[in-house]
């Protein structure tokens, strides 16, 4: 392991105030009514529907950085970085938990043969792994698996800058066009929670002498 590259101060407290507002967003959807059923709707949202597509495809994005964090926390001993994994761990994890609940809850399958992103009307196609815009291939999850230390740090650093960038840009549009204030609170919070820790990885990248 590399010694640990000690973060300014503010870059501390981003990290905090990252971490509250995804708690508080948490919490705040936790406490709102069951989503079993759209907002002054009687009728779950439709299979081909922003809701449905948004929960499924960012619930995939999701699990993978998760993955990548469990995976740089193992293999650094830096404060700021496993700090870090640990808040992307927790409030990725949380919010994967609520969306497969109201896909179960709408009565729709965690998962389709629907190509991902086609309910945004540019439906993708997988290539090495990466089943998504942003999203790691199967050759640079295995360059996380075997670097260590500073080496680790940047190649996370550098890989979940790219996939907050693109869950971001899903969030918007999920925000702009969902048929649920569920997914609409969540999917606004969640664009401006990522882009705040974009922004913080910038800060530490550099702390560390390497540019996105």
């Amino acid at each position: 392991m590399t010694a640990s590259v000690r973060a300014p101060r503010s870059l501390v407290w981003a990290g905090a105030l990252v971490f509250v507002v995804a708690v508080g967003l948490v919490l705040l959807m936790v406490v709102r009514p069951s989503a079993a059923s759209p907002s002054g709707s009687g009728a779950a949202p439709e299979e081909s529907s922003a809701d449905v597509g948004f929960a499924r495809d960012m619930s995939v994005h999701h699990q993978q950085a998760v993955e990548m964090a469990f995976l740089v926390r193992d293999r650094t001993d830096d404060e700021d970085v496993r700090r870090l994994a640990y808040d992307i761990i927790n409030t990725q994890a949380n919010q994967r938990g609520m969306m497969l609940g109201w896909l179960e809850s709408w009565g729709r399958p965690k998962s389709a043969d629907r190509p991902p992103m086609e309910w945004m009307g540019h439906p993708v196609t997988p290539s090495d792994g990466s089943l998504m815009p942003g999203m790691a291939t199967d050759t640079e999850l295995d360059r996380l698996r075997a670097a260590r230390g500073r080496d680790a740090e940047v190649l996370f650093l550098r890989l979940m800058t790219v996939h907050h960038r693109a869950g971001a840009d899903m969030a918007r549009a999920a925000a702009g066009s969902a048929g649920t204030d569920e997914i609409r609170n969540l999917a606004g919070g969640m664009a401006r929670a990522q882009e705040s820790e974009v922004s913080l990885m910038a800060d530490m990248l550099e702390a560390r002498g390497a540019r996105p």
